[in-house]
């Protein structure tokens, strides 16, 4: 499988600023690689590193170290053309936390539509995709709408089709859900589920939700700069007392199961879904009374 993403011994500092604040290491040797149609979480307490991370998989800042290649081209490389980097800009995009902050226009298909003008895409080409985009994410019934009349989660939807009108091969979400509502929240992650199920669309999510990572195929945590674990959700969330350590929650059926082992039942730790762990606890009991 191609790799989008391969990065090796990355590291970072914010320089000291003018008040006399000493330069911060925001990432210390952090490699992994990303493949390409895969869905990948990125966990961590505030000031672990995974903004500091995504802008640098977006060539927004450049790695004080270690080397970083996005779709094959080293972009650490002295050498490396501008047309690759433009190239890279291209393949990856990323939607941030507040969805004011990413709306430019003020109706919602000029929105979508920015980007490709950019790029000097010829008009009936910018048509077809910001009308694909609005489709791929449920707004078509909302192109016309002025954009800052839309809820929290239609305002993300719009600014995940207009990475998707780019024709953005990975996509990295800040924690995109943040200042969402519940309702909110759930809009985005269905729309971020079928990018990438339906799309193949590469999904990097940075998160603080703990049911949001389990929809991922890998989870990354990280602490103070560095990645602590990189797995499976089933092999990440199986260790919580590690994640408390390191300050981050577990899934609810998570800790309800951990609870139950530590008082000796035999359950699995690796289940999310809330009418599995009843399941689960069920069968435990029962096994308890034999």
């Amino acid at each position: 499988m191609n790799k989008i993403i391969e990065a090796s011994h990355l590291s970072y500092a914010y320089p000291a600023d003018e008040e006399g604040m000493a330069p911060h290491v925001a990432l210390r040797d952090v490699s992994f690689s990303v493949n390409e149609g895969e869905f990948v979480a990125i966990l961590g307490h505030n000031g672990s590193g995974k903004s500091t991370l995504a802008k640098l998989l977006c060539l927004v800042l450049e790695p004080d170290g270690g080397q970083l290649y996005i779709g094959g081209k080293n972009m650490t490389d002295e050498n490396v053309s501008d047309e690759d980097v433009y190239a890279a800009r291209r393949q990856v995009g990323m939607v941030f936390q507040n969805p004011d902050n990413q709306l430019v226009a003020t109706i919602v298909e000029e929105d979508v539509a920015f980007g490709c003008e950019n790029l000097g895409l010829p008009s009936e080409k910018i048509r077809k995709r910001v009308d694909s985009a609005l489709a791929t994410v449920g707004m078509t019934k909302y192109a016309r709408h002025e954009a800052h009349r839309l809820s929290g989660g239609q305002k993300q939807r719009v600014a995940i089709a207009g990475a998707i009108a780019m024709r953005r091969k990975c996509i990295i979400f800040d924690e995109s859900t943040a200042m969402l509502d519940p309702a909110g929240r759930k809009e985005v992650m269905e729309t971020i589920t079928k990018l990438n199920r339906e799309e193949g669309v590469t999904v990097l999510h940075i998160t603080h939700y703990m049911n949001e990572a389990t929809m991922a195929d890998r989870v990354i945590v990280m602490s103070d700069g560095c990645i602590l674990m990189d797995g499976t959700p089933s092999e990440v969330f199986s260790r919580p007392e590690e994640l408390w350590k390191a300050n981050l929650d577990v899934p609810q059926t998570t800790e309800l199961l951990w609870r139950m082992k530590k008082a000796g039942y035999d359950v699995r730790l690796d289940i999310f879904d809330p009418r599995l762990c009843a399941e689960e606890i069920a069968r435990a009991l029962d096994e308890k009374k034999d």
